[in-house]
C-alpha cells in the first residue's frame, strides 16, 4: 500500500513564522517600552521625586534669608482722668516697616546628618531606577518570547492537523478498499478533532500574548522577529556561578540599596544624639520703621533704621528623656538595617545560583530535545513504513506524529527559555543592562536571513 509523503512542514509554517516585512527586534520593542510602559515611567517619576526630596536636606546647612514689610494705622481714644473735669483725646497714627534678616547655621549636628542622609537617599533612588530598568528588560523579553512561542505552537498544531488529515484520508481510503478496519478511521477522526480543539486554543493564546506585548510596548500590531536559522544560543560567560555571585556583591541594586540604608540608619543615630548637643547660628538683619504721625506715646514723627548682627546659642538641658529613647530607637533600627542587608545578600546569592543552574539545565535540555527530535522523526518514519507493510496500525503512526510534534514544541520553548534565562541570570546578579540584549538580538532573523522553523519538515 503506497504511502503519500506529507508536504514539507516549512510550507505549513510559512504563514506564521515568516519574517514580517516590518518586524521589530527585541531591542526595538524594549526602546518602545521604555518610553511607553506606565510602570517604568512611574519608577522614573519616583526617581525624580526622590532626587528632589534628597536635595531638600541641603537646606538645613545653608543660609536662611527673609524679607518683610508691613503697614498699619491705629486710632486711639485716650481719656485723661487725673484732673477734673474729665477730658478725652482721639489720636490717629500710622506705621510702615520693612526689613531683611538672615541666619546661617554654624553648628547644627542634626542638620549635617540630614544633609548626608539626603545624598545617600539620592543613591538609593538611582539603584531603585536601575532595578526598574532591569525589570522592564526582562518583562519585554518575556512578552517577546511568549509571542514567538505561541506562534510556534500554533504553527506546529496546524502542521500536525495537516499530517493527521493525511493519515485520516489514508485510513478512510484503506477502509473503502477493505485493507483496514473502521477502527483506523475512527481513531484518526478522534485525533483530528482533538487537534482542531488544540488549534482553537493555540489561536486564542497567540492573540492574548500579542495583546500583552502591544500593551507593554505601546505598539499595536507589534511583530517580533523569529529566531534565525540555524539557532545559535549564547552561552553564560563566565561559566562559573561563584563569579556571578561575586559580581552581585559589588553591583546588585538591591544590595546597594541595603548597604546605603545601613549608612542612613547610622546617620539617624547621629541625628538622635544631636538632641543632647548645642546649636549655634549667626544672624544678620537690617530693619526700617517709619511713624509719620508719631506713636501711642509721642506725637512726634519718627524714622528708625536698625542694623543687627549676632550669634544665637541654644543648649538643650532636659527633654523628658525623649532624646535618650530616640537614640535607643535608632540603634535598634540600625540593627534592623544590617539584618536586612544580610538577608538581601543571601537572597541575591540564592537567586543568582538558581538562575545560573536553570540556564545550564535549559541549555542541556535543548541539546537533549534536539536529539529527541531526530529520534522522534526516525520513529515516525519507521511507523509509517511498518504501517505500509502491515506490521503497524494507524494509531501507532498517529502516536508517533503526536510525539514528534510535542518534542518540537518542547524544543522551541526550551530555546526561548534559554534566551530569556540569560537575561534573568543577569537580572539575578544585578548586572543586566540594555547592552545585554544585543547577544539575544543577534539570534533573531533581523537581517532578512533564513527564519528558524522549529518544526523542521516531516517526511
Amino acid at each position: 500500500m503506497p504511502v503519500r509523503r506529507l508536504l514539507p512542514l516549512s510550507a505549513a509554517l510559512a504563514a506564521v513564522l515568516a519574517l514580517p516585512a516590518h518586524g521589530q527586534s527585541l531591542v526595538d520593542l524594549y526602546e518602545s517600552a521604555r518610553v511607553y510602559d506606565a510602570t517604568y515611567q512611574g519608577a522614573r517619576a519616583q526617581f525624580e521625586a526622590n532626587l528632589a526630596r534628597a536635595a531638600q536636606a541641603k537646606a538645613g546647612i545653608l543660609p536662611y534669608v527673609a524679607a518683610s514689610a508691613g503697614a498699619s494705622r491705629t486710632s486711639q481714644d485716650v481719656d485723661v482722668i487725673a484732673n477734673a473735669p474729665r477730658a478725652s483725646e482721639t489720636r490717629d497714627y500710622s506705621m510702615q516697616t520693612a526689613g531683611i534678616n538672615a541666619s546661617q547655621p554654624l553648628y547644627r549636628p542634626a542638620a549635617w546628618a540630614t544633609y548626608e542622609q539626603g545624598k545617600r537617599q539620592a543613591e538609593i533612588a538611582e539603584a531603585a531606577l536601575i532595578s526598574a530598568d532591569q525589570d522592564l528588560i526582562v518583562r519585554v523579553g518575556q512578552a517577546y518570547f511568549d509571542v514567538l512561542a505561541s506562534q510556534d505552537s500554533l504553527a506546529l498544531v496546524r502542521a500536525q492537523k495537516t499530517a493527521v488529515a493525511e493519515q485520516l484520508a489514508f485510513a478512510k481510503r484503506n477502509f473503502e478498499v477493505g485493507t483496514s478496519t473502521i477502527t483506523d478511521s475512527r481513531e484518526a477522526q478522534a485525533r483530528y478533532d482533538l487537534v482542531i480543539a488544540q488549534e482553537i486554543a493555540a489561536e486564542n493564546d497567540l492573540q492574548v500574548r500579542r495583546i500583552a506585548l502591544d500593551q507593554l510596548v505601546g505598539r499595536p500590531g507589534s511583530a517580533p522577529v523569529p529566531l534565525a536559522a540555524p539557532v545559535v544560543l549564547p552561552q553564560p560567560d563566565p561559566a562559573d556561578s561563584n563569579r556571578w555571585v561575586a559580581q552581585a556583591e559589588a553591583v546588585h541594586p538591591a544590595i546597594r540599596q541595603a548597604l546605603i540604608a545601613v549608612d542612613v540608619a547610622t546617620l539617624e543615630i547621629r541625628k538622635a544624639e544631636a538632641g543632647h548637643k548645642p546649636t549655634l547660628d549667626a544672624t544678620l538683619g537690617y530693619n526700617f520703621a517709619h511713624n509719620p504721625n508719631g506713636t501711642s506715646t509721642t506725637a512726634v514723627g519718627t524714622r528708625v533704621k536698625a542694623a543687627s548682627i549676632g550669634v544665637n546659642f541654644n543648649l538643650p538641658l532636659f527633654a523628658g528623656y525623649a532624646t535618650e529613647n530616640r537614640v535607643r530607637e535608632t540603634l535598634a533600627l540600625e540593627d534592623q538595617a544590617r539584618a536586612t542587608l544580610e538577608a538581601t545578600r543571601r537572597n541575591v546569592t540564592q537567586a543568582t545560583r538558581t538562575a545560573f543552574l536553570g540556564l545550564v539545565s535549559g541549555a542541556g535540555q535543548v541539546k537533549a530535545l534536539e536529539a529527541a527530535e531526530a529520534s522522534s522523526q526516525s520513529a515516525l518514519d519507521a511507523n509509517k513504513l511498518g504501517y505500509q507493510v502491515g506490521v503497524r496500525i494507524n494509531i501507532d503512526v498517529l502516536n508517533a506524529q503526536s510525539q514528534l510534534f510535542q518534542t518540537k514544541r518542547d524544543l522551541a520553548l526550551a530555546r526561548y527559555n534559554v534566551l530569556l534565562g540569560n537575561l534573568k541570570l543577569r537580572q539575578a546578579n544585578g548586572t543586566l543592562t540594555q547592552s545585554d540584549l544585543l547577544p539575544i538580538n543577534a539570534t533573531l532573523a533581523t537581517a532578512g536571513g533564513p527564519v528558524n522553523a522549529p518544526a523542521g519538515a516531516v517526511r
